[in-house]
């Protein structure tokens, strides 16, 4: 059975294709990935997918467009709601492609993943497709996560230390720490408090 699969990258990829042809279903990779950042991370992902796709012989289809402003639109009010919106807006691009497609059943990458909430991606996968009259294939990927990333590094693809957004970024590797030294914030707080603002 035809089957849209939105992939997030090559490493996803892996597994993710190897499996869902063993359960009987023809995948046509979809990469839609607005929510990555910066472009130079978007682009290394698309052409380590595409590496991936040729290597393989398997059907890829690239939305070349690099949409992070819409990404960041719908995102940056609801910033604690980030993940289920950055689901939807990926999977709704994916069910859209499908029905132009014909093709009767899309699904996603990243249900691979230890990292992402699997319960929220189904749950908007299956409200999409109910909507755009499509199935979800919601197959647990998981098992093969270690498979994927050792595929990965087998294909030689690049492999991302985030999930993508600039959020995820901030979160892997900001991690802010006191220290003896006094900060910004707190030398202009520590003026309002001795009696006024400061301007020497």
């Amino acid at each position: 059975m035809e089957l849209l699969l939105h992939t997030c990258c090559g490493p996803c990829a892996t597994y993710s294709t190897e499996f869902l042809r063993e359960q009987g279903y023809a995948p046509t990779m979809y990469y839609y990935n607005p929510n990555i950042h910066p472009y130079q991370e978007w682009r290394r992902r698309k052409e380590s997918l595409e590496k991936f796709a040729a290597r393989q012989k398997l059907p890829l289809l690239l939305e070349e467009a690099y949409d992070l402003s819409t990404f960041l639109q719908r995102i940056v009010p609801h910033e604690e709601e980030r993940c289920g919106i950055c689901y939807r807006i990926r999977l709704e691009k994916t069910a859209r492609q499908a029905q132009a497609m014909r093709i009767p059943v899309f699904g996603t990458t990243l249900l691979i993943s230890p990292y992402q909430n699997r319960d929220l991606i189904c749950q908007v996968g299956h409200e999409l497709a109910a909507a755009y009259n499509l199935s979800f294939c919601d197959l647990d990927l998981r098992p093969g996560f270690r498979r994927s990333q050792a595929l990965a590094r087998e294909y030689e693809l690049y492999r991302q230390g985030y999930c993508g957004c600039i959020f995820s970024e901030r979160d892997r590797y900001y991690k802010p720490k006191r220290s003896g030294a006094i900060r910004a914030n707190e030398y202009v707080t520590s003026q309002w408090q001795e009696g006024g603002r400061r301007d020497d």
